[in-house]
């Protein structure tokens, strides 16, 4: 029995006064009156559990802005793109200037029934994750395939960047064959350069390791050992050793799906492969890279790697902030510590330092845009902004 029913039953059935009941039960006045005038009014319905919820709630997302949310998830889904918590979150602080934390978008889609149940998952933390540190360090490789819809087979390559997940390639053809592959990497490293290393499976358009070196080198081992880049194949069963361009192949073929258009021939398909490429390196944030970058900018970010090259350089430092309420990040050279003024409309902004020696660039974390370049003066703390390097003038 609830303490109300006590309470309103030792005043209506025994007759007791209030300031007796509320001396022996211990409960407010006020209290007491509120309930009375609610059971007087309502009858049983007085003692059924109310809602605490507040009459209004100021910090309550607005309608605007959950209409808002709603109606991306439904144009990213419908595109084929990820349309979740992490994503939406980019698109309304870029394209919206309305900024969200993960867990209301959540809540959000999940009152609306936008959310479908999965089941339990093996959890992220478990997984071993690798990425070279630089640009151009590690290229990944790997075909698949696609019907289009006369029946016909073709299957699609791509060379994508390990450090930075951007395509570097991706293009459709009837069959992968070695003379293909050796023309797709030798066609993607005059735009981009040439690797460090490579890394695909054991497939024989790849390497002919496994088949035990009969017919000697394929084309494209024969290449890279010519300049020096070093092959790396997964072994025998491991493929989430290449899960990254698994993973863009699988992101690929779900906005293939989604075309209202489906290709019928290849060079139809080639043109959607090169509008999905701007897609997805120029537009759309990866949810693996710091600060949700798009793979355009993280690939661009750091000085690239050459073959033979290690995946560091003792001449560059890259290195990460966030700009202060004073409008500064901060870096030491020598031992000393400078502030370099980037401008208080910046405050709380990530950014990315690549740092040559003295010449400095802060560039903007998640969009690429260049803040400020310079070349700071050893002699000064501070390093306002618009002022010319080089030493201070006497």
């Amino acid at each position: 029995m609830s303490k109300a029913r006590l309470v309103i039953t030792a005043i209506e059935v025994e007759g007791r006064s209030p300031a007796e009941v509320i001396a022996a039960y211990g409960i407010s006045k006020s209290w007491l009156y509120e309930l009375l005038k609610r059971y007087r009014t309502e009858g049983e319905a007085a003692f059924e559990p109310r809602s605490r919820r507040p009459n209004s709630s100021p910090r309550a997302t607005p309608p605007a802005t959950v209409e808002l949310v709603l109606r991306l998830r439904k144009e990213l889904t419908e595109a084929g793109l990820d349309a979740g918590a992490d994503t939406l979150g980019w698109h309304l602080a870029q394209h919206h200037q309305t900024s969200l934390s993960r867990a209301t978008i959540h809540r959000i889609l999940t009152r609306h029934g936008a959310v479908t149940p999965a089941p339990a998952k093996r959890p992220k933390a478990s997984y071993l994750r690798f990425a070279a540190e630089q640009p151009n360090e590690t290229w990944q490789s790997d075909f698949t395939h696609y019907r289009l819809t006369t029946g016909a087979d073709t299957e699609i390559i791509t060379w994508l960047d390990d450090h930075s997940r951007y395509a570097l390639h991706v293009s459709a053809h009837p069959r992968i064959t070695g003379p293909i592959v050796l023309a797709t990497f030798g066609h993607t490293a005059e735009q981009h350069g040439y690797p460090a290393s490579t890394l695909t499976d054991n497939g024989m358009v790849y390497t002919t390791r496994l088949a035990g070196g009969r017919g000697g080198r394929n084309p494209l081992e024969t290449e890279l050992a010519a300049r020096g880049i070093a092959q790396k194949n997964s072994r025998p069963g491991h493929p989430t050793t290449c899960g990254k361009v698994e993973r863009f192949q699988q992101t690929l073929k779900n906005w293939l799906r989604a075309q209202p258009a489906q290709p019928a021939t290849l060079d139809h398909l080639q043109a959607l492969l090169d509008r999905f490429l701007i897609e997805y390196n120029q537009h759309r944030p990866h949810r693996s890279l710091p600060h949700r970058a798009t793979p355009a900018t993280a690939y661009t970010a750091r000085p690239k790697a050459t073959p033979g090259t290690g995946s560091t350089d003792t001449h560059h430092r890259v290195r990460t902030d966030r700009v202060d309420q004073a409008g500064c990040v901060t870096l030491r050279l020598a031992g000393r510590l400078h502030h370099i003024g980037i401008g208080r409309t910046h405050t709380r902004t990530h950014v990315l330092l690549l740092v040559d020696d003295l010449h400095v660039r802060v560039i903007h974390a998640a969009t690429g845009e260049l803040l400020r370049e310079l070349t700071v003066d050893p002699t000064r703390d501070y390093q306002p902004t618009g002022r010319p390097p080089g030493p201070a003038r006497k």
